[in-house]
């Protein structure tokens, strides 16, 4: 009687440049690969995608090729590519991510406009091991069409694509994985619909499941977020028929696991490897910029002037939170600015009409705001702060519905106004007639902090 087959398949997902584990998953992934190996398993690694966020002055320095570093130097054998990744850098430097890869990247709904492949990326792979079993894998990404259309790329419909993969991989695989960045309620979707898949590793919701979840026969696995966890499927495979026979999900806690070797050491030169890239000078101030959250101050003020200056709006206003802090006399650099404006925030622009405009103005006067804790959308703070307005005045008793001028003039409540935002509010429902309008106009790839280093170097060369 032949040995049952075993399958150890490691992924992680939703890093996000947190590499406060980074030194622990890769100690335990290549470990386990000795381990594994030595008793004759096969032994797979998969990155889910959003390894990359730019908040981490590596990443931000690198343009994500530091994080492909470490995926090199994890052996991964593929990855598929999160939004952080596809979105948060400019065309050409997500063509030239994955220059030194030596790794599969997995994306099937990602193409170039004139609808060819990057160069860089496969639909699928099928891998063979030993004893002969052919696994598919497929790799799928959330397909944020606009904001790729913006940048140049031609984003597809998932759904789509993997019925095409499937198609070209029937007959020729007896295991099927699917590497998705969709989020949960995509993946529990796509194991309902096709059946053929046999394992969905999945991330971009952050949604943890230690022990995995079947669904239609499909084993779902997800490891949270920022290396909190690392995850580890088990399939195990009788050899003549090359069938499942089980199939199980866990979990390890990183918080929990044995400290790696000179692991602060480690993650300490990483942050300071991509500081040192962003040493670049940007201006030199004679005297602080102060920011500051609940009050106003005059580098929250100077954001807002630019971002009605960039869109071209009638009225702009952001909040204050969107700047960690000040900026000290003297030199400033790319590094300062990452500091103090880390999140992955592009201007963007909305026509409301004045109905519309003073119902969103009305409410960011609400007392909630300020101390209101966020996070997602993209937001790397912790408050909102208060609003800070630009062609925005209001009379004493604006919040009972009296006077609000946009510019000179009052607002009128039949006329169309464009009206400069951070993009956070139009994917969050803070604000409806924001999230309703049909008409919004995203400015990519430039991040709220590109904005405020053009206009410091503007006014103190």
């Amino acid at each position: 009687m032949r040995r049952v087959e075993v399958l150890h398949i490691y992924h992680t997902n939703d890093v996000h440049s947190h590499f406060e584990h980074w030194p622990r998953i890769h100690q335990l992934v290549t470990e386990r690969r000795k381990w594994h190996e030595q008793e004759g398993d096969e032994f797979f690694l998969f990155d889910i995608g959003d390894h990359m966020d730019r908040w981490h002055p590596l990443s931000d320095g690198t343009r994500g090729k530091g994080n492909c570093g470490l995926l090199n130097e994890s052996g991964y054998d593929a990855v598929t590519i999160g939004n952080n990744e596809g979105i948060t850098l400019s065309y050409d430097e997500l063509d030239s991510l994955y220059d030194s890869r030596q790794f599969k990247v997995l994306v099937a709904n990602l193409y170039r406009e004139d609808g060819s492949r990057p160069d860089w990326a496969v639909p699928y792979e099928t891998y063979i091991t030993k004893s002969g079993t052919r696994i598919g894998v497929i790799g799928l990404t959330i397909n944020y069409v606009h904001f790729y259309d913006l940048l140049g790329w031609k984003a597809t419909d998932p759904f789509e694509e993997l019925k095409h993969c499937l198609k070209m991989l029937k007959d020729q695989t007896d295991i099927i994985i699917l590497l998705s960045h969709l989020g949960i309620n995509e993946d529990e979707r796509i194991a309902s619909s096709f059946p053929e898949i046999d394992l969905i590793l999945g991330g971009h919701t952050h949604h943890i499941l230690h022990e995995g979840k079947l669904v239609n026969n499909c084993l779902l696995g997800a490891a949270g977020k920022h290396g909190l966890y690392t995850g580890h499927a088990i399939l195990e495979v009788d050899p003549s028929t090359k069938q499942i026979i089980s199939k199980k999900a866990l979990l390890y806690d990183m918080n929990k696991w044995d400290p790696a070797e000179n692991e602060q050491a480690e993650t300490e030169t990483l942050y300071r490897s991509g500081k040192e890239l962003l040493q670049r000078p940007v201006a030199y101030l004679k005297e602080p910029l102060a920011a500051k959250h609940f009050e106003d101050s005059p580098l929250v003020t100077l954001l807002c002037e630019t971002l009605l200056e960039w869109t071209g709006a009638d009225c702009a206003f952001l909040n204050a939170g969107l700047l960690l802090d000040g900026l000290q006399k003297g030199e400033v650099t790319d590094f300062d600015l990452l500091s103090i404006c880390p999140h992955p925030i592009n201007p963007c622009t909305v026509e409301l009409n004045g109905a519309e405009l003073k119902e969103v103005l009305l409410q960011t006067l609400d007392e909630k705001w300020p101390h209101m804790q966020i996070k997602g959308l993209g937001f790397r703070g912790t408050v909102m702060g208060i609003f800070t307005y630009q062609g925005i005045r209001f009379s004493p008793l604006a919040s009972s519905g009296a006077e609000i001028h946009i510019g000179n003039e009052p607002l009128d409540m039949k006329r169309t106004y464009t009206l400069g935002i951070p993009d956070m509010y139009t994917f969050g429902r803070f604000f409806p007639a924001i999230f309703r309008s049909e008409t919004k106009r995203f400015f990519v790839p430039e991040f709220l902090r590109d904005l405020l280093k053009q206009k410091l170097m503007q006014l103190y060369k």
